[in-house]
């Protein structure tokens, strides 16, 4: 019998990461962190910014597409064992509003579709302060074994 504790598994590992106020290094270059993880879900939110601007003076798209990355990722984390991860395979984005600095604090909420042994299916939308759907994606990852550190 060993007496090491047991990895967190994906969900107590987020939760873990928003008690201590931790962000992943794309967090701290885009400005945004981990709000909210659940079973299945996951919600990032951000202030867009011209740290994120275009040369034409409105918010990159890759913005929008990291967040919802990000939140479907790790909505389907949440429901990974403490030895398995993810990778994306695919992300279609679909932009519905420009962001800028004045749409205020956005909000990436994602949900799993369908989680199998080796592919996982996630749903996000992107909000603005308003309420308003900037963009919508789906997403589709593989998950494996983490291999040992």
């Amino acid at each position: 019998m060993s007496d090491r504790t047991p990895a967190p598994n994906g969900l107590e590992e987020l939760r873990a990461w928003i008690a201590a106020g931790k962000r992943p290094p794309i967090g701290d270059a885009l400005q945004f962190n981990l709000l909210e993880v659940d079973e299945g879900r996951a919600v990032f939110g951000g202030l867009p910014g011209v740290h994120a601007y275009n040369p034409f003076g409105i918010v990159h798209g890759g913005y929008a597409a990291t967040l919802l990355d990000s939140a479907c990722g790790c909505a389907v984390h949440t429901l990974l064992a403490a030895a398995r991860t993810y990778t994306t395979i695919e992300l279609k984005v679909s932009f519905h509003r420009a962001l800028s600095s004045a749409s205020g604090e956005v909000r990436a909420e994602a949900t799993v579709l369908s989680l199998g042994s080796r592919v996982a299916f996630a749903q996000g939308k992107l909000t603005d302060a308003a309420g308003r759907l900037c963009a919508s994606a789906t997403s589709s990852l593989l998950v494996f074994d983490r291999r040992p550190a």
